[in-house]
């Protein structure tokens, strides 16, 4: 019974970088390679079995070992690419929707005492509610 969709998606992820970098992607192929890297506590063939079948998901320790014997990076191999994706979109909208002044005022209002950053918040807030787009 499989209830969590990001665990299959890291599966299908990581037996794709398994294959992409030349390994069978196979439990005791997991198992062998990952502990020979892992310096913590070995993992068993049963815990790498379930990462395959997307059962589970390695911790971050783990993963860091994972993306970096695979030459994946560690987010992507977690998260995939459309996620990255994503952010970077959303930055680029950031960037290209605002100007030098509105930079200067973000600047300014981050050198701002965190009071004085809550009021203008709220004041912009305010003006949000007042004037909706």
């Amino acid at each position: 019974m499989q209830s969590d969709p990001s665990k299959k998606q890291f599966s299908d992820r990581l037996i794709k970088a398994m294959q992409d970098s030349g390994y069978v992607a196979k439990p005791s192929v997991l198992e062998r390679e990952f502990n020979q890297r892992y310096w913590g506590k070995p993992m068993t063939l049963h815990g790498v079995r379930r990462w395959l079948l997307g059962e589970t998901l390695p911790s971050q320790d783990k993963l860091l070992v994972l993306a970096e014997w695979l030459g994946v990076a560690p987010h992507i191999l977690r998260f995939g690419e459309e996620v990255t994706a994503r952010i970077e979109d959303r930055r680029a909208r950031w960037d290209s929707g605002i100007g030098y002044q509105e930079r200067e005022i973000f600047e300014a209002f981050l050198q701002l005492p965190v009071p004085q950053r809550k009021i203008v918040r709220e004041i912009i807030l305010a003006f949000v509610k007042a004037y909706p787009s």
